[in-house]
């Protein structure tokens, strides 16, 4: 076979025999598992054709476990019709940490189910079957999946249609229709599933490091009038250590599930007699959110906001003027008939703001004009969304609107980053990148974003330009745009490295031209401006949530409920020690005495379970010194502290607005 292809490889020209495969190009390396050619993912044993660009694809690359992971669905799905050959398939996409395969099964799995599929998967696994793509016709695919109806569903499904199927991309799409063959060593079909691809070369790359998870209801390809189905989860991993790493992350990331510690901490409830994701403050929730609101209204009005205040519900057509109708109607509570007028509950409180723009003559010198409330408005989020505070249907923003001139934009998003950078940083996150969000460019999608080319492009590059004079990472995000124009999204990692997105900012032309918005230029014209809308906290419902999991309910001294609990080693000395920490409460400190006829050991237990940051306690040698044994969280203890040096050391350490658990750190 002579050397008559040439494929560029890492940048490299290289000639090598045609009919070469991925396979011959990479198979000496085990960490590769695809390919790329020409900016296509493809199987390893495929054809490579001449003059490609070919790069490997390997486990270390988020393509590469998505594929792994891809590739344990289909072992799942076979797994699950060797124990039950009755089970009909429906898709069995990767997703973010694992995968998922939904299932229409006459009864649901048991835990007990998923430990027999595992050990099935294993077996399947240790076979070291490979994965054999075959393309087929819509009419063979039909035929050899006859006794599959979920699968007959997909076929046909392309482009848009099978986008919008939850899932089904994974499955089907643009170009060829395809089935996967497991083969056993000796090439005997062991099973097939209908996709798109690519796989891992053997089953053997998946090692032993996947795990089944969980079992769930849910609706075939997403809809609540379809079928329900059963959904297994499983998580897939390079190594054995990764597996392992990730469960760790699970088991701490339950230890801070906001949802207990908001019980366990008295902070917050969710009363089923209010309804599904409409939560109420406890007072030391209460405490918590008030300071939240507290510092950040006094920030915005050292940034130069107004306060403003708009109400909860209005008339619908106000929606339809700013455009959100029928975009968002989904997400919307249902209109109310009031006084022959249909209304609305508020689900976001720009278009208020703009009729406090236009309620009088603007003129630039006004400019920029920047309106802030903390507005509380309404989605109707799917109950099977709803998630404690950081996914519920009632939330207050802390909503920001700034009108500028067209000229003023760039710094005004600059100012905005600046704000919410520092904001974040204040709480104790300081860990993050940027998303730019972008319209989609191509096909039907593109219809669903308002304004010219040119609009986007100049909104686009004013963003971006802003996003990398942080100097942070920025991470494109094709197609998540708003649909009147791009934002920026603030990513920040947690303490156990998990990502939320917070704080946004969002260029908008598009609000300003349908509000008639107006201001008289220098020149005597009269001129649009440009609308930035800015969330700092996003919500303070949900802000609130992602810090009681950052911190572990362990909250740094000026957001702590209880800032300093009094502990007496016995009862005679609760007038002492109340004594001090009046002095305390008097100067503005959160104190509780702990008055309870439990024993001292227990006292202190119950201080530590409550993660209050300070313990002071009192006995004889403290009383008759004029001092208090300070107890920090971590357990250690300073003690015959003088009160007013303890005293100094709360306002410190209130005043520096970080974490102290240790004596070392208000050294």
């Amino acid at each position: 076979m002579s050397a008559d292809v040439t494929l560029t490889i890492a940048g490299e020209p290289r000639q090598v025999a045609q009919g070469t495969t991925g396979t011959d190009l990479f198979g000496d390396n085990r960490s590769v598992v695809a390919m790329r050619v020409d900016g296509q993912l493809q199987d390893l044993f495929r054809e490579v054709p001449d003059g490609a660009t070919v790069e490997a694809v390997d486990l270390g690359q988020e393509e590469g476990l998505a594929i792994l992971r891809h590739s344990a669905a289909h072992v799942l799905a076979q797994a699950v019709q060797q124990v039950n050959p009755d089970a009909k398939l429906g898709i069995g996409p990767p997703v973010t940490d694992g995968f998922y395969y939904d299932f229409d099964v006459d009864t649901p799995f048991t835990p007990e189910d998923l430990k027999a599929l595992e050990k099935a998967m294993q077996r399947i696994v240790n076979e070291g079957q490979t994965f054999e793509r075959r393309v087929v016709t819509d009419d063979e695919a039909r035929a050899e999946l006859a006794s599959e109806p979920y699968k007959l569903e997909l076929i046909g499904l392309k482009g848009a249609a099978a986008d919008a199927a939850e899932g089904a991309s994974a499955e089907v799409g643009a170009g060829e229709l395809t089935i996967y063959d497991n083969l056993r060593r000796d090439g005997s079909r062991a099973w097939g599933d209908l996709c798109r691809g690519p796989h891992v070369p053997s089953t053997k790359v998946l090692g032993n490091a996947f795990k089944l998870m969980r079992s769930a209801a849910a609706y075939w390809r997403g809809s609540e009038k379809n079928p329900q189905l059963q959904r297994i989860y499983g998580t897939a991993w390079a190594t054995k250590d990764e597996l392992k790493a990730y469960l760790d992350r699970l088991a701490e990331a339950e230890k801070r599930d906001h949802r207990k510690l908001g019980v366990e901490l008295d902070l917050y409830s969710f009363p089923d007699e209010l309804g599904s994701g409409l939560p109420v403050f406890h007072p030391r929730g209460g405490v918590i959110k008030r300071e939240m609101e507290d510092y950040v209204r006094r920030r915005h009005i050292e940034e130069g906001f107004q306060y403003v205040g708009t109400p909860h519900i209005t008339k619908a057509g106000l929606f339809h003027t700013s455009g959100h109708l029928p975009y968002y109607a989904d997400t919307m509570f249902p209109p109310m008939e009031l006084e022959g007028a249909e209304y609305r509950l508020k689900a976001m409180n720009c278009p208020m703001h703009n009729l406090i723009f236009s309620s009088r003559g603007r003129s630039y010198r006004e400019l920029p004009l920047r309106f802030f409330e903390f507005g509380s408005v309404y989605r109707y989020e799917k109950s099977g969304v709803v998630h404690g505070l950081t996914r519920v249907r009632g939330m207050t923003q802390d909503d920001s609107h700034s009108y500028v001139t067209a000229e003023q934009a760039a710094d005004e998003i600059k100012h905005l980053l600046k704000f919410v950078l520092s904001l974040l940083r204040d709480f104790g996150l300081d860990d993050f990148y940027l998303e730019l969000s972008t319209r989609e460019t191509e096909g039907d999608k593109k219809d669903k974003f308002i304004g010219s080319d040119e609009q986007w492009d100049e909104a686009t590059a004013i963003l971006e330009e802003a996003a990398r004079e942080t100097g942070l990472e920025l991470v494109p995000d094709p197609g998540g745009a708003a649909f009147y124009g791009p934002k920026i999204s603030v990513q920040a990692r947690d303490a156990i490295g998990r990502t939320w997105q917070m704080s946004t900012v969002q260029y908008d032309f598009n609000q300003p031209e349908r509000f008639g918005l107006e201001y008289q230029a220098a020149d005597g014209s009269r001129q649009q401006p440009v609308m930035i809308h800015s969330a700092k906290f996003g919500s303070i419902e949900r802000f609130m949530g992602v810090l009681v999991e950052h911190y572990a309910g362990a909250f740094p001294v000026w957001l702590s409920p209880v800032q300093v609990l009094g502990v007496p080693v016995a009862e005679e000395y609760n007038d002492y020690l109340w004594s001090v920490l009046v002095q305390l409460r008097d100067a503005g400190v959160r104190v509780e005495l702990d008055e309870s006829d439990d024993r001292f050991p227990k006292k202190i237990r119950n201080a530590s379970k409550s993660k209050v940051p300070f313990v002071f306690i009192a006995g004889e040698d403290d009383r008759a010194a004029g001092a208090v044994s300070f107890r920090f969280r971590d357990g250690s203890q300073r003690n015959g502290v003088p009160v007013d040096e303890a005293l100094a050391l709360v306002r410190k350490a209130i005043d520096s607005r970080s974490q102290i658990t240790t004596a070392d750190d208000l050294a």
